[in-house]
């Protein structure tokens, strides 16, 4: 047979997620704000959606059968009573083959909508307050300066010589974030002709700004630069630096005592100044990255029981716009019209169910992790049972990859504190008496003795393997270790005080 590109043709089966499906998974996986932003993009592609100034709350309490009331999105859309699993759900979100039939309905129940909503709605002039303060917030505030700008503004005001600026430019567009020289002198100077012995000199200007360190080659040598900068080139510090680098990397001591002809104590000092100092000098310039979280759940304490709310606040709120539910109405409607309208208004309903079944779904779960997660509610992270999603899927009605999207990125505010819903599932460790422990709670132990030990002698693996033992708790010392440095602690031998 000669080699060669052919077409054929073969018949197979596949399955496929239906966009409608696809839909729903992306938003129950979503988290809050970027719901929002998902929706707030339907609301520009679909015109016979909009936004509502409706602000309906949706509370649980823990100890309820009941299932909780989905958010009321869309006023003509009352909240479906079935369980929600785009893991299974095939048929069900088939569009309404009677759409007539469906719109007569709509239309019948229009004017009551019209008047609950009159009732219910909030009045807009203080939220329009609040976005206006949050938005001058923004507006206020002020983009921070980057390392290299702030070094460049230092070179144009210093004292070197208006020739050698592009050498100086050059050098700064090779800091990194952190304050270090990425490359060195030597391949500076191959790809540019510049003599290595000059594009050092400049160096040595570039290292005399602030912040102090900025433009060392390596660790050694920013902390070297540090010392000079405070005029502390004779003490006991600079000589382990610079003579004995090795040796404090390591934390040998007694090693640092004999080479510098110090005692222990001396050299104990000496380490606690070093650690004063500061290893990545550009890190007062990085932006800022921290990650705000908004909690998709609110769980409060009401006497004895837990109530628990879904955040609302940030989910538009749609509806079927009237507008468009008056022009289906006119006769005189064309039938593309009518057909175009049509396809847009089932979108826009399976759109708001799938954020009431969102909801729904997001408000199970939440409640069964509150149920077996009670005593942790109580009293701490100590109190962490262990828990895995197919446990919780079962007592919800869904399949374990739906409670795995529902809880991704999402968070939960707890009497505790805030934690990500995933933190609550967690593989158990065995006790003596036959109960389930979370790692969690064995790591905060971990972490507890540790902090209690006596720093002139550490403890071993071993050693917090025994302990731990003594407690009912039978826990390798490979595990140990494992949550030791998941911890981010050190070894015993690097640990101890002299």
């Amino acid at each position: 047979m000669s080699q060669g590109l052919y077409l054929s043709q073969k018949m197979s089966l596949s399955q496929v997620l239906a966009p409608q499906l696809q839909q729903s998974l992306a938003l129950l996986q979503a988290p809050t704000l970027e719901l929002k932003a998902l929706v707030e993009q339907e609301l520009q592609q679909n015109p016979v959606l909009e936004e509502v100034a409706v602000e309906p709350q949706t509370a649980e309490k823990s100890d309820s059968n009941d299932e909780a009331p989905a958010a009321s999105l869309d006023p003509a859309e009352p909240p479906a009573d079935t369980k929600f699993d785009p893991a299974t759900e095939k048929a069900s979100n088939a569009p309404v083959d009677d759409f007539q039939a469906e719109f007569e309905r709509l239309s019948q129940m229009d004017q009551e909508w019209r008047d609950h909503f009159t009732a219910t709605n909030i009045p807009l002039r203080g939220r329009e307050e609040d976005e206006e303060k949050r938005q001058f917030m923004f507006d206020s505030l002020v983009a921070t300066t980057s390392l290299q700008e702030t070094l460049l503004e230092q070179m144009r005001t210093s004292d070197l010589p208006e020739e050698q600026h592009p050498i100086a430019e050059m050098l700064i567009g090779n800091i990194d974030e952190h304050g270090y020289l990425k490359t060195s002198v030597e391949e500076l100077a191959g790809t540019t002709s510049v003599p290595a012995e000059q594009i050092l000199e400049v160096l040595r200007v570039i290292q005399a700004f602030h912040p102090p360190g900025v433009g060392a080659r390596d660790l050694r040598e920013c902390l070297l630069l540090q010392l000079e900068r405070r005029s502390q080139k004779d003490t006991l510090e600079y000589r382990i630096i610079d003579q004995h680098f090795e040796a404090l990397g390591k934390r040998r001591i007694p090693e640092l005592s004999r080479g510098t002809g110090a005692d222990l104590d001396e050299v104990q000092e000496a380490l606690e100044r070093i650690t004063r100092l500061d290893p990545r000098p550009g890190r007062d310039f990085l932006p800022d990255n921290d990650i705000y979280v908004v909690p998709e759940v609110f769980v409060t304490r009401s006497s004895d029981e837990f109530v628990i709310t879904t955040n609302n606040d940030h989910i538009p709120h749609l509806r079927i716009s009237n507008t468009y539910k008056d022009l289906m109405s006119q006769a005189d409607a064309s039938p593309e019209v009518r057909n175009y309208i049509r396809e847009k208004i089932r979108a826009g309903k399976f759109l708001i169910k799938s954020i009431h079944q969102r909801q729904q779904t997001i408000v199970n779960i939440a409640r069964e992790i509150v149920n077996r997660q009670r005593e942790f509610m109580e009293k701490g992270v100590a109190f962490l049972k262990p828990l895995t999603m197919s446990q919780v899927a079962e007592v919800v009605g869904v399949h374990e990859t739906t409670v795995s999207r529902a809880v991704s990125g999402k968070y939960m505010q707890t009497p505790q504190g805030v934690f990500e819903m995933k933190y609550f599932f967690t593989s158990g460790i065995q006790t003596a008496t036959g109960e389930g422990m979370s790692n969690t709670s064995v790591k905060e132990m971990i972490a507890d003795i540790f902090k209690k030990e006596n720093t002139t002698k550490p403890l071993s693996d071993d050693e917090v393997a025994r302990m731990l033992k003594e407690k009912g708790i039978n826990i390798a010392r490979r595990t140990v270790a494992k949550y030791r440095m998941e911890l981010n602690i050190l070894p015993s031998n690097l640990r101890k005080v002299y």
